[in-house]
């Protein structure tokens, strides 16, 4: 295979992880080839598992795609909460920081509520609307669309708003994690935003509950054994018991600590 004809293949791939589905048409005018070039290159990749082509267009297939947020919030509200609450025990009055999309990391907000003064730099709209309650905190908002229906923005404006700013926490949530440890997220934005605050902030607080561990999501991130925190709900099967055990001194079990 030509080294064009990869590069192009590659990025269709990657289009598609950040989008979630492409028209044949508008992949064709994007890469300024022909339709029948496009269909041979979509046949191609969907010869896996993870896309395939429907309609005229090619999409993720269903098992990498991500649930509802109002779904995914509704779930495992007692272990959501404890994390919450013991992240939350880690971070003081007036301090600053990033808060990534997600429902758990909306649960690090809502633990929040009773700090005073906080600096917040988020995506997550739930989030800020949550800590907007307390009048003297200072709340950072990305311009941008707003994807719906999770309540958040995305792209590369919000890579840039978080690389104008410094802060002292990071906290973020993640799709997966792989048996290696491998942070998997949705879409590529969703790690290069992840990747964005976790460099500008003095720690990173990786908050997640159990359900996480071996779920498979399509785009790969840094690894967990590179995260200053991390906090769980739970133990998670057995086979992850010598990963945790690598970040032993860096793991917080929010329901085993009673939180």
């Amino acid at each position: 295979m030509s080294s064009k004809k990869a590069k192009r293949r590659e990025a269709i791939t990657t289009l598609v992880l950040e989008q979630g589905a492409v028209t044949v048409g508008s992949l064709a005018e994007r890469f300024d080839v022909t339709m029948q070039t496009i269909r041979r290159d979509v046949d191609k990749l969907c010869e896996g598992d993870m896309l395939h082509r429907v309609h005229g267009r090619i999409e993720l297939s269903q098992e990498f795609l991500n649930t509802p947020f109002d779904q995914r919030a509704g779930t495992n509200l007692l272990g959501k909460r404890a994390i919450g609450e013991a992240a939350a025990s880690l971070i003081p009055d007036g301090a600053t920081l990033f808060i990534s999309i997600g429902s758990t990391p909306l649960s690090v907000a809502q633990a929040l509520r009773r700090r005073k003064g906080l600096t917040v730099i988020t995506n997550n709209l739930s989030a800020a609307m949550a800590l907007s309650e307390e009048v003297s905190n200072r709340i950072m908002l990305p311009g941008g669309e707003l994807r719906l229906p999770d309540r958040d923005i995305l792209g590369n404006e919000v890579l840039d708003f978080f690389g104008r700013f410094r802060a002292e926490f990071a906290v973020f949530g993640t799709a997966g994690i792989a048996a290696d440890g491998g942070l998997l997220e949705f879409h590529t934005t969703e790690v290069r935003a992840t990747q964005k605050i976790c460099e500008n902030a003095q720690q990173s607080l990786l908050v997640v509950d159990g359900s996480k561990f071996g779920r498979t999501a399509p785009a790969l991130g840094d690894n967990i054994t590179s995260i200053d925190t991390v906090i769980i709900d739970r133990h998670p099967a057995a086979e992850f018991a010598p990963l945790l055990g690598k970040i032993s001194d860096r793991l917080v079990i929010a329901e085993g600590e009673g939180a």
